[in-house]
Parts: C-alpha cells; sequence; structure tokens
C-alpha cells in the first residue's frame, strides 16, 4: 500500500491529473448506475479503467476508428433500452456513456474542457431521480472535484499541489454560495416552468391499486419513507393511525381489484359520510410515488390544501388526484377517528361485495357453511359473525409471518386449513372471502397503519413496511365498519405497533453492538434532518416565496413583486461591489496609482513600456521615444521643454520613494501631493497618429 501511495506521489503531472478527473468522474457516475441499464454501467467503468490504464502506462489514446465503433454501439445500446434517444432515461444514459467515452480522446486543454462540462451536465443529472440530502451532498464533493480539475487545468507552468486547487475550487464555491441562495430564495417559481416532468416509463416503490398474495408481504421489507405527518393538537392512539389507501372489492380468485360494479351508476352505493368528535388536525409529507392516491388518517371529510392539484374523494372514502404524484408534496388536512360511511340499510348495490368467482375456495365455501348450520348463527348478524371469525383467528393457532411462503390458486383455503400463518394481505384476504362465503358484504382497504414519532423533530414517520392491509365488514344501521383480522392474530402488529425491520446492513449491526441507543439516536437525527431538508428546500414553493415577501411588508404579493424584488438586490448587490471596489482603489498606495496613471499616458501615446514599469524605466522609454522620432509634427506635439519636465517629475516621483529626504510624514504628504497636481499640468505626449499644430 505503502508502494502505491509513494508511486502516485511521483507520477508524471499528466498522469496524476488524468487519474484525478476520471476518480472525479467515477464519482459523478455511481450514484446514478442503479438507474442506467446495465451495459451504460459496464462500458462506462471499462472506458475509464481503460484511459486510467493508457495514463498509467503512457499509450497512445486508441485510434477515431475505436471510438466511432463505440459510440455507434452506445447509440445502438440507448435505443434499445428505451426504444428512444429522447426523454429523460435516455438522455441520462447518452450523456454519461458520451463522457466515459470522451475522456478516450482527451489529448489537449480543449478536450479536458469539453469534459469538464460535460461532467458538470452529469451531475445535475443525479437530480432527475433523486433530490435526496444524502445526494445533494455527494454531488457537493462531485463539484469539488470538477471546479479542482478545471483550476487545475488553469496552471499550466510547473506541477501545482492538487491541494492548492483544491483550496481555489472552494473559495469560488464559497464566494457562489450567496448567489446560489439568493436565487433559490428568490427567483420565482412560475409553474408549469420550475421543476421537471416525471418520466412516464419510471416507477417508485408504494403500495399498488392490486392486491396479489406477496405483494404487500416484500413491500414490508422496504424500510423507506413514505410519508411524514405532524399533529397540531393531540396524536390519536396508535391503534387508529390507519392511513387510507386503495379499496379493493373486486376479486378475480387471484388478485383484488378496485370496484368494478355490475349495476349502473345510479344503483351503486354512496359513500354518505357521517363524522363525529373532534377532527385531527395535520400536516403530511407525501413522498412521490407516482401514484394518484393520497392515503389520508381515515376519515378525511374535507378536500386537503394540496397545491397544484385537483383533488376528489369516490364513493369508498379514498382521495385521489387527477394525475400520479410524482413529486414530493406538503399540504394540511384533517380527518375525524370517529366516523360512519356508506348505506345503513340494505342496497342491491351491496351484492358487488358479496360477490365470489366459481370455482375457488371450496373449502373456505364449506366453513361458511358449516358456521351457519351451527345453532348459534343459523340468523346471527354481521357483527355476531365477525366476532366468531375474529375468535377463530385468535384461538385457531394462526401465526403473523414474513415468509409464508407462496400460496396456490385456493388461498384462503390455505391460509383457514393449511398453513394457518401469513402476512396482513393473506389475513385480510382470506377473512373477507369467508365473510362474503357468509353472505356478509366485504372488502379489503389497504394503506398505511402505524408509523413511529421521530423524538428530534416531533414527526411520525409511516414507512413502506407500514404497508398494511384491514377489511370493511358491511352491518345494518351502521354501515361500513372497519375490522382488523390481524389484530387477532398479531395484536402487537396495530396496538403496540411492533414494527417489521428488514434485515439490518453491517453499520446499523455495530452500531447496535455499540449501544441499542446510538443506532436509534443516530437514525432519528438523520431522519429529522432529511426531513428539514424536505420541508425547506424541496418543499420550498412559491406559496412559501409568496409568504415571505408578505413578512417583509407586500400586502398582496405575487411573482412580479419576487421579480422585483430579486432585482433590487441584484442592483444593491452590484452597486456595494462597486463602491467596495471604489473604496479598494482608495485604499491602494497613492504613489503607486500615481505611476501606474503615468505609465497608462505614456502606454497611450504609444509608447512601449509595462504597467509596472518604474518611474526611471518609464524616463528612459519617453527619452528613446523622443530620439526616434522622424516625423517632424510629432517632434513639434510636446516640445522638447515638456519632455523633460515630464522626465524630471518622474525621478522626483522614483526619488520620493526610494530616496526620500530627512522631512516629517506630513512634508512628506504634501510633496507626494504636489508630485500630483503636477502630474495634471504636464503635457503628456500625444499618439503618433494625431495630427499636431504648426509652430
Amino acid at each position: 500500500m505503502m508502494k502505491l501511495l509513494h508511486r502516485l506521489a511521483h507520477l508524471p503531472r499528466d498522469t496524476r491529473d488524468t487519474l484525478f478527473l476520471l476518480a472525479v468522474i467515477a464519482w459523478v457516475i455511481l450514484p446514478q448506475t442503479g438507474h442506467l441499464p446495465l451495459w451504460c454501467s459496464a462500458m462506462s467503468a471499462l472506458a475509464l479503467l481503460w484511459r486510467g490504464g493508457i495514463a498509467l502506462q503512457g499509450r497512445p489514446l486508441p485510434s477515431r476508428w475505436w471510438l466511432l465503433l463505440l459510440l455507434l454501439l452506445a447509440c445502438s445500446a440507448t435505443y434499445l433500452s428505451h426504444r428512444t434517444l429522447l426523454g429523460r432515461d435516455a438522455g441520462v444514459t447518452f450523456v454519461v456513456v458520451l463522457l466515459a467515452l470522451k475522456t478516450l480522446e482527451m489529448r489537449a486543454r480543449r478536450d479536458a474542457f469539453v469534459v469538464f462540462f460535460l461532467g458538470f451536465f452529469a451531475l445535475l443529472s443525479n437530480f432527475f431521480f433523486s433530490q435526496s440530502l444524502l445526494t445533494a451532498m455527494s454531488m457537493v464533493v462531485g463539484l469539488l472535484g470538477l471546479l479542482t480539475a478545471l483550476v487545475n487545468q488553469h496552471m499550466p507552468a510547473g506541477r501545482p499541489p492538487l491541494l492548492l486547487a483544491a483550496r481555489t475550487a472552494g473559495w469560488m464555491a464559497l464566494l457562489g454560495a450567496p448567489i446560489m441562495v439568493l436565487l433559490f430564495v428568490l427567483f420565482p417559481r412560475v409553474a408549469p416552468l420550475w421543476g421537471l416532468p416525471d418520466d412516464a416509463t419510471g416507477a417508485r416503490t408504494g403500495l399498488s391499486n392490486t392486491m396479489q398474495v406477496g405483494t404487500i408481504a416484500s413491500l414490508a421489507l422496504d424500510s423507506s419513507v413514505a410519508l411524514r405527518v405532524r399533529f397540531e393538537g393531540p396524536v390519536p392512539p396508535r391503534r387508529d393511525l390507519y392511513f387510507r389507501g386503495p379499496v379493493l372489492s373486486t376479486f378475480d380468485g387471484h388478485a383484488w381489484k378496485p370496484l368494478r360494479s355490475a349495476f349502473p351508476a345510479a344503483m351503486q352505493l354512496a359513500g354518505n359520510l357521517q363524522v363525529s368528535g373532534t377532527p385531527v388536525r395535520y400536516e403530511m409529507t407525501l413522498e412521490g410515488n407516482n401514484h394518484p392516491w393520497l392515503p389520508l388518517l381515515d376519515a378525511a371529510s374535507e378536500t386537503p390544501d394540496l397545491k397544484g392539484y385537483s383533488l376528489r374523494q369516490n364513493p369508498e372514502l379514498q382521495w385521489t388526484a387527477e394525475r400520479p404524484i410524482g413529486e414530493l408534496v406538503r399540504f394540511k388536512a384533517q380527518s375525524f377517528t370517529r366516523f360512519h360511511h356508506g348505506p345503513t340499510t340494505e342496497e342491491l348495490g351491496l351484492q358487488d361485495s358479496i360477490d365470489l368467482p366459481a370455482g375457488y375456495n371450496p373449502r373456505t365455501l364449506q366453513l361458511a357453511l358449516d358456521l351457519r348450520r351451527d345453532p348459534r348463527y343459523a340468523n346471527a348478524d354481521a357483527a355476531t359473525l365477525v366476532n366468531a371469525v375474529m375468535d377463530k383467528l385468535h384461538t385457531g393457532g394462526y401465526r403473523y409471518t414474513l415468509e409464508p411462503g407462496l400460496y396456490g390458486d385456493h388461498t384462503a383455503d390455505e391460509f383457514w386449513f393449511d398453513r394457518k400463518e401469513g402476512f396482513c394481505e393473506h389475513i385480510a384476504s382470506s377473512f373477507v372471502l369467508l365473510m362474503r362465503a357468509l353472505d356478509v358484504p366485504a372488502r379489503v382497504v389497504t394503506g398505511y397503519q402505524g408509523g413511529e414519532l421521530n423524538s428530534q423533530d416531533g414527526y411520525w414517520t409511516v414507512r413502506q413496511s407500514d404497508a398494511h392491509a384491514w377489511a370493511e365488514v358491511w352491518m345494518a344501521g351502521q354501515g361500513w365498519v372497519r375490522v382488523d383480522p390481524t389484530a387477532a392474530v398479531a395484536p402487537t402488529r396495530t396496538d403496540a405497533l411492533q414494527r417489521l425491520l428488514p434485515p439490518r446492513s453491517a453499520i446499523a449491526q455495530a452500531l447496535g453492538a455499540m449501544g441499542p441507543g446510538i443506532e436509534i439516536t443516530l437514525r432519528a437525527f438523520w431522519e429529522a434532518t432529511n426531513n428539514h431538508w424536505n420541508q425547506w428546500v424541496l418543499n420550498y414553493s412559491q406559496a412559501r416565496q409568496l409568504h415571505l415577501l408578505r413578512d417583509i411588508g407586500f400586502t398582496a404579493p405575487g411573482w412580479e413583486d419576487l421579480s422585483l424584488v430579486l432585482i433590487g438586490i441584484v442592483v444593491g448587490a452590484s452597486l456595494l461591489g462597486a463602491a467596495w471596489a471604489h473604496g479598494a482603489r482608495r485604499r491602494q498606495d497613492p504613489w503607486l496609482r500615481l505611476l501606474h496613471a503615468a505609465a497608462a499616458r505614456l502606454q497611450k501615446a504609444g509608447l512601449p513600456v509595462a504597467g509596472n514599469a518604474p518611474p526611471r524605466q518609464l524616463a528612459k522609454a519617453l527619452q528613446a521615444h523622443a530620439n526616434v522620432t522622424a516625423d517632424p509634427a510629432a517632434r513639434h506635439a510636446v516640445h522638447t521643454l515638456e519632455l523633460q519636465r515630464i522626465q524630471d517629475w518622474l525621478l522626483r516621483l522614483e526619488a520620493w520613494r526610494y530616496a526620500p529626504p530627512a522631512q516629517t510624514p506630513a512634508r512628506a504628504r504634501r510633496t507626494l501631493g504636489t508630485l500630483r497636481r503636477e502630474f495634471h499640468h504636464l503635457r503628456w505626449p500625444q499618439p503618433l497618429q494625431t495630427k499636431a499644430l504648426n509652430p
């Protein structure tokens, strides 16, 4: 290892700079590998390794024919992967592979600059897929790396250390940060120009509008955040934290799907939501999931305050938007945990929630028939039958597990008689099918149940592992009533919120070994930090901008006011910068300012003098100019006596600085003032092309 570090430290500058740039490019591309086709990641890695080997071994770059072949291969593979060369995914794939291939023809500084700017574009493209705090932090590192490489390329002489270029790049980023913050805070967010459209082919993990055995079981292993909630008042009991998602009323033997009624719209069931008690007011931050539904706390009677979306509530109390929500959104809502909905008397539309597909689960149908033959349940109402089935789940040896194995076609039969174990979807599905076999209307409701309080910021975090399925049973006089059969099998899942966790990583295991509280504290701190990032950065909307203007005195602000404020701040900053520059100029050595002014006068006349030439050199240049001037008109443009006066003035200026007589500081300042006044009265040489007057 030490030998390798020693060798890297003594590499030629071109090799060192090339390897550093390749490492930065790899860092920029690495976060996107999960979104890129496998061939793109492999080709990019091979190209970077190839270029690194060329730099280390000093071999020539590949010919242009090789590059043309690789380019055609990349174009063809991109088209085959995405069926287009346009759009977000295809465009990012193409940019990444072009960036990697461009390093193979990096012969001159011009090629390096092309690589730099392609790298900056690839850096920004990371935010097409994720705007999380972790992504932003990694991209800041990539930005500093690209700036370091760019600054290093502008240091052509010698072998400057990369640390020096990194320090300069850091100062550049630090100086640009206030401008970035200003533009972020005040640049008008005018929809639909602000933000990026979601890719139509993209998808994210989340609840689905269909439910098959195993779907939610696999989702429970996902610990990513689904939503965050901050309650404005008392928090409801944990057993009431049901966040309603898709309601599934149609079963085809394999999957539960939304209602497909056989009745006309006029005969279908209405919502008839009736609420009571004190409303629960809360603010929800919902992660983008590319689905149109809002999993609100059951049950929300008023339209949530979600800007930019048109919302509606269907008769099954599910709130949906007119388009999929692919971005992080924040809104306020209120719900009532005490409510009734649906018809209270029998209606023909309830038949949709009793229908069963033919040929499936014969033993479950027989179980229902046996219950009806029991004198205790022959004429029992829905509530009595529900209690009987819940008691069977509680005392019949049924078990809640994340690994129930694969089920066959008769899922309810296997659950009730064979396996007697499953996840919430197995339990809810089997319960609803049995209730329907008992001629009791029932349906499956999916969503999230539970959550955990983050002690760092006071938000309740609901994860994908909190995805849940429960049942609703229709009871005469009450309407639809929530029944969670999982609570009968595993009460801790819904009451004490026994959380479902994925396998722990090596880092989590190490932290847990150090102390059980360390992992929990660090996780809560990170999630609170990430939540602040979501609230104040990702969710910084036009409404917040306008609220900021109201705080500083605007009565009815609009985006025009934002523009005026931004322009005013830019103009004010420019004036302050000009004042600072003027003050810096005033603070400059007055003797140097006078010398530079004299050099500028001589340069304007055409004399070849440097701007930093000393006074004696300026005097010699003036004498040489007078001696070689052949044009009589130019000779008489300034009299010889005037030239001599200028030379004497320059020598006195030199003597003031380098051979000053013994005098007080006040007398020295007066002498310099005299020199400054004489400067303006001297007749300095004019450009040779200026026509002089005859004597």
